[in-house]
């Protein structure tokens, strides 16, 4: 039975013992059921959110996001240009644990409805880049996972075995798969602190001159080192703002240039799928494996034939384009140094449209008229989801070759040497 808010503020006085409770309310974070959650108003003006797991399987995620809150520490929340809600205090509640944590104002937008241009989606890239940019001593210190391009390679090959294992997924989209485990150049990029799979409810947003920026970030229980692509897998169900998203994320970030982070997320995504599969069938769920079985047929016939990675898919003068959009490297220095399996249907309806063709239809919106940027609100405490064609990340355009001009013999000479010494530099990087 599920806790009620009374009973969820008085554990919020045990948690704090120097405050009094003076406002309580219900607080709904489209977190699938998976927490009883409130929102309490102390005496000294302060708002928190209370929140403990419904069962046993919530309770380690629960946990994890209090570990992970304490490892942001004061210096390291200086690094961020958003807020991050911040632990107060743990309590018993029963046989579970009860985790209070301020409240953090704004609005979300759900993934389908996100505008693109700047605002929303420029700000999102922004939020990541600066995220991913964390020194990796902030997770090591604490003990978070750690992994490496070559573990969470591993991660993705194991899975795979688990997937082979049920005897119910697609034969083609298991060899889609096994080519992408296949194919180094797709494994080839930098660890990176990372939030473990966010999605459109993890940003917080407030308004800067009518345009919408992210302030606040939720949902921390995955921080740990990994892929970066992992937080990157959600924009599959936000086709309009995707492609500023990753402009955005590209253009502030001081990491060395990845260019087959997006080929990644797309592999993630589609992934998601195959966790459902597993899941419903360790489970003894057959619900769940016949549920899981129509969405990979439905993705099976949506990607068709084509490869997660194509064939020839970076070459020197596209690794030239990419270099082209990273901004110099200034006072910012080159960082050189798998997340939960939530099993979430709701969420897992995000990444299929009901037509194989088109993307679904408006979501309910009641804050539309509020929203800027033709962005469709959803209070803090309130976050919808809609479907979503994820073969929208197939028809993405290619980097093309920057051409360089010449104004004179010795700057042609000059800017000769420079292009035959970088095509050289690239070409070694490329075959490592």
């Amino acid at each position: 039975m599920a806790r009620s808010p009374l009973t969820l503020a008085a554990s919020v006085t045990s948690a704090l013992p120097r405050v009094g409770v003076v406002g309580v309310g219900i607080l709904t974070e489209g977190a699938a059921g998976r927490y009883d959650s409130a929102l309490a108003e102390l005496d000294d003006g302060r708002r928190v959110v209370v929140r403990a797991p419904v069962d046993a399987e919530a309770a380690p995620e629960l946990a994890a996001e209090a570990r992970a809150l304490r490892a942001l520490t004061p210096g390291v929340r200086g690094l961020l240009p958003f807020r991050a809600p911040e632990l107060l205090g743990e309590t018993g509640l029963g046989d579970a644990r009860a985790v209070v944590v301020d409240f953090l104002p704004g609005y979300r937008v759900d993934a389908a409805h996100l505008p693109p241009g700047r605002g929303a989606a420029s700000s999102i890239g922004e939020a990541l880049a600066a995220l991913h940019a964390l020194p990796l001593s902030i997770v090591r210190t604490e003990g978070l996972p750690f992994r490496t391009p070559a573990q969470v390679r591993e991660d993705v090959s194991r899975l795979l075995d688990r997937v082979e294992s049920t005897r119910s997924a697609p034969h083609r989209l298991l060899e889609r798969w096994r080519r992408a485990v296949q194919t180094d150049e797709l494994w080839r990029f930098e660890s990176a602190v990372v939030l473990g799979g966010a999605g459109a409810a993890s940003f917080l947003f407030e308004d800067e001159d009518a345009v919408p920026v992210v302030t606040g970030v939720l949902e921390w229980h995955g921080l740990s080192v990994g892929d970066p692509a992992t937080d990157l897998q959600w924009l599959a169900s936000a086709p309009a703002a995707a492609e500023d998203v990753y402009l955005a994320y590209v253009s502030h970030s001081g990491r060395a240039p990845d260019a087959l982070v997006r080929e990644r997320a797309r592999l993630y995504a589609e992934l998601e799928f195959a966790k459902w599969l597993v899941h419903g069938a360790e489970a003894g769920r057959e619900d769940i494996r016949e549920d899981a079985v129509a969405l990979l047929e439905s993705l099976a016939a949506g990607v068709r034939d084509d490869n997660i990675v194509p064939d020839a898919a970076l070459g020197v003068d596209d690794a030239i384009a990419l270099l082209d959009r990273v901004p110099d490297a200034q006072s910012t220095p080159v960082d050189t140094s798998m997340h939960t399996d939530a099993y979430d249907p709701e969420e897992l309806a995000l990444w299929l449209s009901a037509d194989e063709d088109d993307i679904a239809g408006d979501g309910p919106g009641e804050d539309a008229d509020a929203a800027p940027a033709n962005a469709q609100r959803r209070p803090h405490d309130d976050v919808s989801t809609a479907p979503v064609d994820i073969s929208m990340w197939a028809q993405r355009p290619q980097p093309a070759a920057q051409a360089n001009g010449t104004t004179g013999a010795e700057t042609g000479d000059a800017q000769a040497d420079a292009e035959r010494s970088s095509d050289a530099a690239l070409r070694r990087w490329l075959s490592d």
